[in-house]
């Protein structure tokens, strides 16, 4: 049996400050709780910025380029994803639906992406949705997301597929046929999001039905589904992820004080199960990544 790949989602975009203490929001606290994770049996970290003064998400370049250099200054071989997924959020103006109202985020496709081409990541996610989004709408068309990985290949940056629906999963095997995309692919599937794919076995079970042939893959979900997604994704033969972007409880009503915690939690699940997490190393051999994150 292949050891499991943990991936750790460190802050993310939507927790908020206000919602839990233990939230890092410095790039050196990001840092800091990567090798922690780390330590705790993470092999990836997948990482959003904060503006340090309020906490809010950021995506300026230095501010990544602080906490990558930390990541890789103390653990080279740590593997580091970064998000592109800030930049595509729309929000209709309330008197005319065509104007941008307050809240919109959405860029050009290759500002979304800077962090990812100058600090060169071994990997970096790759949004495919168009969805709803509480009151906001995510896009992502199909020729923005071609622009962004093209950009991604030239900087020489493994995709990370995060597909949050069916469609996703078609258009990524779209993509890959056309040769925009390299096959089989690492895919991640985004479950328990309001208008996306609900959290159930059947829902993880029909995702990874539609997978190209030999694709790595990661089921993943938010709240109160983030550990059963663990146990969920171990048994149908995927990889996990857990960290503060995805739950900030480590039990009902008990909150988790790091992500350090949060993987623990998850790293007992997989054994009590019969599997082990895989070290960093093992996990780039099996993502066919370089020895280290040096660049």
């Amino acid at each position: 049996m292949k050891p499991t790949i943990l991936t750790c989602a460190i802050t993310g975009n939507l927790t908020k400050p206000e919602q839990t203490p233990h939230l890092p929001i410095s790039p050196t606290q990001i840092a800091e709780e990567s090798l922690a994770a780390a330590d705790a049996g993470a092999a990836s970290v997948h990482l959003h910025v904060r503006d340090p003064k309020t906490g809010a998400p950021s995506m300026d370049l230095d501010l990544y380029a602080r906490a990558v250099e930390i990541i890789r200054s103390h653990r080279p071989e740590l593997i580091i994803n970064l998000t592109t997924g800030p930049g595509g959020r729309f929000v209709p103006g309330e008197d005319d639906p065509r104007v941008a109202g307050p809240g919109t985020t959405l860029l050009p496709p290759l500002a979304r992406i800077e962090h990812v081409v100058a600090l060169r990541p071994d990997i970096c996610s790759l949004d495919l949705n168009t969805m709803n989004s509480g009151d906001q709408v995510v896009i992502n068309t199909p020729k923005n997301v071609a622009k962004m990985a093209e950009a991604i290949r030239a900087a020489g940056v493994m995709p990370e597929l995060e597909c949050f629906d069916s469609g996703d999963l078609v258009l990524a095997r779209k993509l890959i046929d056309d040769g925009v995309l390299d096959g089989p692919g690492l895919f991640s599937f985004v479950l328990g999001v309001s208008y996306a794919l609900p959290f159930s076995p059947a829902s993880v079970a029909f995702a990874r039905s539609l997978l190209p042939d030999g694709a790595q893959w990661t089921a993943f979900a938010i709240g109160r589904h983030a550990f059963p997604a663990v146990a969920q994704s171990w048994l149908l033969g995927g990889h996990v992820r857990v960290g503060l972007e995805d739950t900030i409880y480590l039990e009902r009503g008990v909150l988790a004080r790091s992500n350090a915690e949060l993987v623990s939690k998850a790293r007992h699940l997989v054994e009590s199960l019969g599997g082990r997490l895989a070290t960093s190393q093992e996990a780039r051999a099996e993502w066919k990544l370089p020895a280290t994150n040096a660049r």
